[in-house]
């Protein structure tokens, strides 16, 4: 019986590893303990679900208040472009309008450039022809 004692049936208290945990032998709740915590539960799950539906909910308010924004600012933004395209169509228009007078003074430019030219060598002909009127003076 010595053996039978040692064996895993033995009820002394052997020292305690602390990693090892002891079971309990599970309970069956009373029937009204499980009615009381099907209610928390169903109570509570609807109040998280409630939370969760909120927050989307939310979510797509703010989704929405931020559609309406971005279409203002897409408003904005269309009036500024058609405005830049008239002014666009204007500055075209006047600058059309003063091609001519644009090309009259590149024309004016181009015979003043000729006009230089001319004078210069004009004054580079009288230089020459004063000089030999002076050798001819000497003489």
């Amino acid at each position: 019986m010595a053996a039978a004692a040692e064996g895993p049936l033995n009820r002394r208290t052997a020292p305690q590893d602390p990693a090892v945990e002891t079971a309990e032998e599970a309970k069956e709740p009373a029937e009204a303990d499980i009615n009381e915590l099907c209610k928390d539960m169903f109570s509570k799950m609807a109040t998280y679900l409630t939370g969760e539906l909120t927050a989307t909910s939310e979510d797509y308010k703010l989704l929405e208040n931020m559609n309406k924004l971005t279409s203002l600012k897409y408003l904005e933004m269309k009036d500024i472009a058609i405005n830049i395209s008239r002014n666009l169509k204007d500055l075209n228009q006047k600058y059309a309008d003063l091609q001519p007078y644009l090309e009259q003074i590149n024309l004016i430019e181009e015979q003043v450039a000729a006009l230089e030219q001319a004078a210069y060598k004009l004054d580079a002909y009288s230089k020459k022809l004063e000089a030999k009127y002076k050798k001819l003076e000497k003489r």
